[in-house]
C-alpha cells in the first residue's frame, strides 16, 4: 500500500503528460493589485472531440493531477477550446473579470479583416465558483473568483477560431476604463455631429461643388464614428453580424467621400480629362464596395483599408504636384493631407499589427476627427474668406490694371520730360535693393542695367524717344544688390504730347531668367557633353568638316587624323562598382586623354564610353600611331578604387585623311571609318589599335550586323558549347566541368565571347543563348553521370546572364531541363556573379531558394569582385563560393593578396565549398590546396574544350568504352 501511495500520484502526472498540451501549462499568478493582466500568451490550445475536451488540472497544494471533462454548448471541430490557469497565492479572494472583445483594431488584418464577433461560448472552472457571463455589448465578459491559495484550471470554449485578446481585469478598473471611454466616444461623436451639420448648412449657403463633398465626408466620419462605438447597435439593437456590415459599410463610404471630396475641392476637372476617368472607375469601385459589404463584409472592408491607402498616399502626391505649380487650393489642403498621409500610415501599421497598444485605436478616432475638422475649416476658409472681384461692369483702364496684375509684370514708366524712371516694387524686392532705389533718372536706372547690355539699353530708349513711335523689346539683364544678374524683357511703347514730342515711356518688364536659363542650357546641351563639358558627336563632326575643309587647301602641310577610342568591358564595371563611380571613372579617363592633347587638337565625347580624338598636332602617318599608342599606355595606369587597382584597356581605330575626303561624306564618313577600324580593333579582345583600310567595310563588325547573324548562328548549330574542367586539389582528379559558349563563324572563324556575349545580352538574344547552353549542358552531363558512375557524381556548373536572371521564368527552365536529362541532385549548377545577386537582394534570394529547392546547386561567381554585404550573403542559399582571379593571382613581389586567405575561411564558416579561378602553375594549386580552397579551375589543369575532349580526359575514348564494355559483360558472366 505505502508503494501504491507513492507510485500513484506518479503515474498520474505521467497519464497527463500523455494527454496534450495542457501538460505543460504553467499556472498564472494573480495579485491583488493588478489592474489588468494580459493572459493571451498564457494560453494553451489543446485539441479534443466534437463535443468535449478531456484536460489535466495544474496539481493542487496536494501534488494531485485530476483531470476535469468539459462538454461543448455546440458541437464543433474539437479545436474550439482553450485552457489556462490561475493561481491566487494570497490570503484573501479575488475577484477578476475575464474579458475578451469582440472586435479589434490592432491586428484585425488590411485585405481581409476580422470585423468583429463573439468569441467565448462559455468558460468552466476546474474547481470553486462556476464563472458567470455578465451582460456587455461589445465583448464576451465572465465574472472568476479565486479562492485563497487555490489553483485553478479554465477550460473555454470559443464561439470564433480567432481570439484577438484575453484579458484579466479587476471589476473597478474595467468600470472605469469603459467610463472613460464611453466619455471620449460622446465628445467625438458630438463634434463629429455638429461639424456634419454645419457643413450640411454650409451646402445649402453655398452652390460650389466642394461643400456638398466635404459635408458628406463628414457625414461618413459620423457614421462610422457611430459603427465603432456601438452606436447603432444599441439604437437599433442590431446583430453582430448586422455590426460587420455597417462597419465594413462605413469604411467603405469614408473612402468614396474622401476620394470625391479631393476630386471636387481640387477641382481636378479643370487639369485633365484623364483625372475625371480615373476617379469615377474608382469612385464606382468603392460604391460596388458598399453594396459587397452585405454579402461578403470582409472582403469589402480590406478594399476600402487598401483604397483608403491609395487615395491618401496618392492624394498627397497630387496635391504636391499641384502646390509646386502655385495652385492655391493644393497649398492650403497640403498640411491636412499630410496629416491624413501619416494618420493612414498609423492605421496601416495598426491593423497590421506592430503597434497594438490599447490606446492605439483611440488615438486614431481623434486623429480622424481632426482631419475632418481641419477640412472643414479649409472649405470654410474658401467660402467666407475668399473675396472676389467686385460685381458689374469694368471700365477699360480698370481691365488693364487688372490684366497687368494677373500677369504678375512689373510696371515701367519713364517721365521724359522730369526723366524719372519709375518701377513697381516687386522689381526692387527681386532684385534685394532698397525701396525707391530704382525711382530716379534714367541714367542712374541705366547704372543696374549690365554693362553688356547698358549700351544697347539707352541707343534703344533713345531710338524711341526720336522716333516717336513704334514699340519697344528689350531684353536684358539687370543686376541685383548681390552681384547676380537676371534677365528681363521690357515692351513700352512712346505716349506722345500736344506738341508731337514724347512726354512718357509705359510698359512692363517681365522676368525672363528662367527660361533664359533653359535657353543657355539647351544650347550648351547641344554641343557639349552633361557630364564631361567635352564635345559631343555634333560639334565634333563639324569641327571635322571644317579641318577637313582646311585640308583641302593646304593638304601638304595640314592632315588631320581621326581617332574613335572605345573602352573594353565598361559595362561589366558600371555593373560592378556602379553607374556614380563609373562616371567618375570616365572623368578620370578624360583627365588623362585631355593631358596628352595639343591645344588645337579636339577631344570628344561621342557617347557612352566612347570618345573621338581629331588629331591636328601630328602630321605623319607614323606619329599617329605613336599617339595612338600613348592614349593606350595612358589607359592602362591603374586607378585606385576602394583599396583595388582597377585596369582600364580601349580599342582605337584609326582614319588618316586622304585627298577627296571632303567630297567623299566629309567629317561623318571620316568617323565612320575611325569607328570601322574600332569595332574591328575589338574582334582582337580588345587593347588593339587598328588603321582604317577600305577592305574592313566589307568585314565590319557592326553591332547591329553582329546581332543579325548572332541569331541566325543559333538556328544554323554555329553556336556551341565547350567545356572547361574543375578538378579536385587534393588528388587533382576531374570534379566537373564549366559550360562555356563559343561562336564557330563559317567566315570570320571562332569568335570571342567578349565580343558578342555583350552584343546579345543589349539585343536580348542572351535569353535563348543560355537556353541552350543550359539544355545543352544538362544533356552532356547526364551522358558522363551515366557513363562515368562515381560518388560525388560529376557536376557541371552554367554561368546565368543578367536577362536570364531577370526573367520570370527562370525556374520554369530549370525544371524543364532537369525533366528532360536524368541527372543526379545538386549536380547541375548554377552559376552567377555577386554583382548581379546583389542588385535585388530580396529577389534573389526568392528566386535561389526555388532553385535550391528543384534540386539545383548554385554556385556565386567572381566574389570579391562586387560590392556584397556580408548580412545578406548568409542568406543565400550557395553552396560553392568561386574567388575571383585577381584575388587568386600573385601580385608582382610573387605574394598572393591577403584577403584570399580570409575569403576561404569565411567561405568555410558559411558552410561553402571555395572554387579558386585563374589557376596557372601547379604551384598555385599546391598553394591553395594548403589554404583550403577545394576546387581549382585554370589553364593549369586545361582549356575550355569540346566534348570529344573532355571525353578523353575522362577515359571515355572509343578505345576507353569498348574496355569498359568488355569488363561489365565479364563481371556479369
Amino acid at each position: 500500500m505505502r508503494i501504491l501511495r507513492v507510485l500513484l500520484p506518479a503515474l498520474l502526472l505521467g497519464v497527463a503528460a500523455l494527454g496534450g498540451p495542457a501538460a505543460a501549462l504553467t499556472p498564472l499568478s494573480v495579485q491583488p493589485d493588478d489592474d489588468a493582466v494580459d493572459i493571451t500568451p498564457a494560453i494553451e490550445r489543446p485539441v479534443g472531440e466534437p463535443d468535449r475536451i478531456q484536460v489535466p488540472t495544474i496539481p493542487g497544494p496536494d501534488g494531485i493531477v485530476r483531470r476535469i471533462e468539459v462538454r461543448a454548448e455546440q458541437p464543433g471541430d474539437g479545436k474550439q477550446w482553450i485552457v489556462f490557469a490561475l493561481k491566487n497565492e494570497g490570503d484573501e479572494q479575488i475577484d477578476r473579470l475575464l474579458v475578451s472583445p469582440n472586435f479589434r483594431l490592432p491586428g484585425s488584418g488590411a485585405l481581409r479583416p476580422d470585423l468583429g464577433e463573439p468569441r467565448l461560448r462559455a468558460v468552466t472552472a476546474s474547481q470553486g465558483v462556476r464563472p458567470e457571463r455578465e451582460d456587455a455589448d461589445d465583448a464576451d465578459i465572465f465574472r472568476l473568483t479565486l479562492d485563497p491559495g487555490a489553483t485553478i484550471t479554465y477550460v473555454a470554449e470559443l464561439s470564433s477560431p480567432n481570439l484577438l485578446q484575453l484579458t484579466l481585469w479587476e471589476p473597478d478598473a474595467y468600470k472605469d476604463k469603459v467610463n472613460s471611454f464611453t466619455l471620449y466616444r460622446g465628445i467625438m461623436l458630438g463634434i463629429s455631429g455638429l461639424l456634419a451639420l454645419i457643413l450640411t448648412i454650409l451646402f445649402v449657403v453655398k452652390g460650389s461643388v466642394m461643400f456638398p463633398a466635404a459635408a458628406a465626408l463628414a457625414w461618413a466620419v459620423l457614421f462610422y464614428l457611430g459603427v465603432d462605438f456601438s452606436f447603432w447597435r444599441d439604437i437599433l439593437d442590431l446583430t453582430p453580424q448586422a455590426d460587420r456590415i455597417l462597419r465594413a459599410g462605413g469604411e467603405a463610404a469614408f473612402a468614396a467621400t474622401l476620394l470625391v471630396f479631393l476630386f471636387a475641392y481640387l477641382n481636378l476637372n479643370r487639369w485633365h480629362v484623364r483625372y475625371s476617368h480615373v476617379v469615377g472607375v474608382w469612385l464606382a469601385f468603392l460604391v460596388a464596395a458598399v453594396g459587397l459589404a452585405a454579402y461578403d463584409a470582409p472582403i469589402a472592408a480590406g478594399i476600402a483599408r487598401v483604397s483608403l491607402a491609395a487615395i491618401a498616399v496618392a492624394g498627397f502626391a497630387l496635391v504636391v504636384y499641384l502646390a509646386v505649380r502655385g495652385y492655391d487650393r493644393a497649398v492650403t489642403l497640403a498640411p491636412t493631407w499630410l496629416l491624413l498621409v501619416v494618420w493612414a500610415g498609423a492605421a496601416g501599421a495598426t491593423v497590421s499589427g506592430p503597434l497594438a497598444n490599447e490606446l492605439v485605436a483611440p488615438a486614431l478616432i481623434g486623429g480622424l476627427v481632426l482631419i475632418t475638422l481641419l477640412i472643414g475649416f479649409t472649405v470654410m476658409q474658401h467660402a467666407f474668406a475668399g473675396g472676389s472681384v467686385a460685381q458689374g461692369d469694368a471700365i477699360d483702364v480698370e481691365r488693364r490694371a487688372l490684366a497687368i496684375a494677373g500677369s504678375g509684370d512689373v510696371v515701367w514708366d519713364w517721365d521724359v520730360e522730369a526723366d524719372r524712371v519709375h518701377a513697381s516694387p516687386e522689381l526692387e524686392a527681386a532684385l534685394g535693393l532698397k525701396r525707391g532705389a530704382l525711382q530716379g533718372p534714367a541714367a542712374d536706372w541705366a547704372e543696374i542695367v549690365h554693362v553688356d547690355d547698358r549700351d544697347r539699353f539707352r541707343t534703344a530708349l533713345d531710338a524711341l524717344v526720336e522716333e516717336r513711335r513704334g514699340r519697344l523689346v528689350e531684353t536684358f539683364r539687370l543686376r541685383g544688390a548681390d552681384g547676380h544678374c537676371l534677365w528681363w524683357t521690357l515692351r513700352a511703347r512712346p505716349v506722345v504730347g500736344a506738341d508731337g514730342a514724347v512726354v512718357r515711356c509705359v510698359g512692363a518688364l517681365q522676368d525672363v531668367s528662367a527660361s533664359k536659363t533653359t535657353e543657355e542650357r539647351l544650347l550648351q546641351n547641344a554641343v557639349q557633353d552633361n557630364l564631361t563639358g567635352l564635345p559631343n558627336r555634333e560639334l565634333f563632326v563639324d569641327r571635322l568638316d571644317a579641318a577637313l575643309s582646311l585640308a583641302g587647301v593646304d593638304a601638304a602641310s595640314f592632315k588631320p587624323a581621326v581617332l574613335v577610342l572605345d573602352i573594353d568591358r565598361y559595362k561589366k564595371i558600371n555593373e560592378t562598382v556602379g553607374l556614380a563611380t563609373g562616371d567618375t571613372i570616365l572623368i578620370t579617363v578624360v583627365r588623362r586623354l585631355s593631358g596628352l592633347l595639343k591645344p588645337h587638337d579636339t577631344l570628344a565625347r561621342l557617347g557612352g564610353d566612347q570618345f573621338g580624338v581629331l588629331l591636328l598636332s601630328e602630321p605623319d602617318a607614323e606619329a599617329v600611331t605613336a599617339f595612338a599608342e600613348s592614349l593606350k599606355r595612358a589607359l592602362r595606369a591603374p586607378i585606385n578604387f576602394a583599396g583595388k587597382e582597377l585596369f582600364l584597356t580601349a580599342s582605337i581605330g584609326l582614319a588618316l585623311s586622304d585627298r577627296g575626303a571632303e567630297q567623299n561624306g566629309g567629317g561623318e564618313a571620316a568617323l565612320k571609318n575611325a569607328e570601322v577600324a574600332m569595332y574591328h580593333a575589338k574582334r582582337f579582345g580588345g587593347d588593339h589599335i587598328e588603321v582604317f583600310r577600305p577592305n574592313m567595310r566589307a568585314a565590319t563588325t557592326d553591332r547591329l550586323l553582329v546581332a543579325g547573324e548572332l541569331n541566325r548562328a543559333l538556328e544554323r548549330g554555329e553556336i556551341k558549347v565547350w567545356y572547361q574542367p574543375i578538378v579536385r586539389l587534393d588528388d587533382r582528379s576531374i570534379a566537373g566541368f564549366e559550360a562555356l559558349m563559343r561562336w564557330d563563324h563559317p567566315r570570320y572563324g571562332r569568335r570571342p565571347p567578349s565580343e558578342f556575349v555583350a552584343i546579345a545580352e543589349e539585343s536580348g538574344l542572351i535569353v535563348e543563348l543560355g537556353l541552350h547552353a543550359l539544355d545543352e549542358a544538362a544533356r552532356q552531363l547526364a551522358r558522363w553521370q551515366r557513363e562515368v558512375p562515381g560518388e560525388p557524381p560529376l557536376f557541371m556548373s552554367v554561368n546565368v546572364s543578367p536577362r536570364q536572371f531577370e526573367r520570370q521564368d527562370l525556374v520554369q527552365d530549370f525544371a524543364a531541363a532537369l525533366e528532360r536529362h536524368e541527372i543526379a541532385p545538386g549536380s547541375l549548377k548554377i552559376e552567377l556573379t555577386e554583382t548581379l545577386v546583389m542588385q535585388n537582394p530580396e529577389r534573389a534570394a526568392e528566386i535561389l531558394k526555388r532553385l535550391r529547392a528543384l534540386g539545383a546547386g548554385l554556385s556565386l561567381d567572381d566574389f570579391g569582385a562586387g560590392h556584397s554585404s556580408l548580412a545578406y550573403l548568409q542568406r543565400f542559399p550557395f553552396d560553392v563560393i568561386k574567388i575571383d582571379r585577381s584575388f587568386v593571382r600573385p601580385k608582382g613581389g610573387g605574394e598572393r593578396p591577403v584577403i584570399l586567405r580570409s575569403i576561404v575561411r569565411l567561405a568555410h564558416d558559411l558552410g561553402m565549398e571555395v572554387t579558386a579561378e585563374g589557376v596557372e602553375t601547379d604551384s598555385d594549386a599546391v598553394e591553395l590546396f594548403h589554404l583550403g580552397a577545394a576546387y581549382g579551375q585554370g589553364f593549369a589543369f586545361g582549356e575550355p574544350m569540346p566534348a570529344d575532349g573532355c571525353d578523353r580526359l575522362l577515359g571515355l575514348a572509343p578505345q576507353g568504352i569498348a574496355r569498359r564494355v568488355m569488363q561489365g559483360a565479364m563481371r556479369r558472366a
